[in-house]
């Protein structure tokens, strides 16, 4: 009986062996392939890397089309020259120079159009504006922390101008 046990133990023995070794071999071949899909993955990450590297290097014209930023505050485009049946209408009207007398009565209003209070101490001015049309205006007001667009209506009357917002957005 002694000698059955010793047989049975040194099967279990033996089983456990087999199992561990083949628990090994597959442990590591499975790290083998997860190796060499982490070797290709980096040869491909270098691969982009070095096509964006060669883009940057490329010398591209400014992008013209985002929203203007605060600090460089001038329309891209040169949206707002009146057109000669405008500037007609508007001399009838009774202004001598239509485009600077509007600009200059618009600064001078500003503080009750504007439809924004400064913030942190700051006070809302316009910064830049464009005559649309003999009806319309847009300008960008900002206190140096926050801005924003306004639409003006305009109407001439005897030389005298009143403004009207249409439209506002703040950015």
């Amino acid at each position: 009986m002694k000698t059955t046990i010793a047989w049975i133990l040194a099967a279990i023995f033996l089983f456990l062996a087999l199992y561990f070794y083949w628990k090994k071999n597959d442990a590591e071949s499975r790290l083998a392939i997860a190796d060499n899909k982490l070797a290709e993955t980096h040869q491909e990450l270098d691969q982009t890397q070095e096509a964006a590297d060669s883009l940057e290097s490329l010398s591209l014209p400014p992008d013209t089309m985002g929203i203007v930023p605060p600090g460089g505050v001038n329309f891209v485009d040169q949206l707002g020259a009146l057109s000669e049946s405008d500037v007609k209408r508007l001399k009838g009207k009774g202004l001598r120079a239509p485009e600077s007398d509007l600009m200059n009565d618009l600064n001078r209003k500003q503080r009750q159009l504007i439809p924004a209070d400064g913030t942190m101490g700051g006070t809302m001015k316009i910064r830049d504006s464009r005559i649309l049309n003999d009806r319309y205006a847009l300008a960008y007001y900002e206190d140096g922390h926050d801005g924003g667009y306004m639409v003006l209506r305009y109407e001439v009357t005897d030389g005298n101008i009143s403004w009207r917002v249409v439209d506002n957005s703040r950015l």
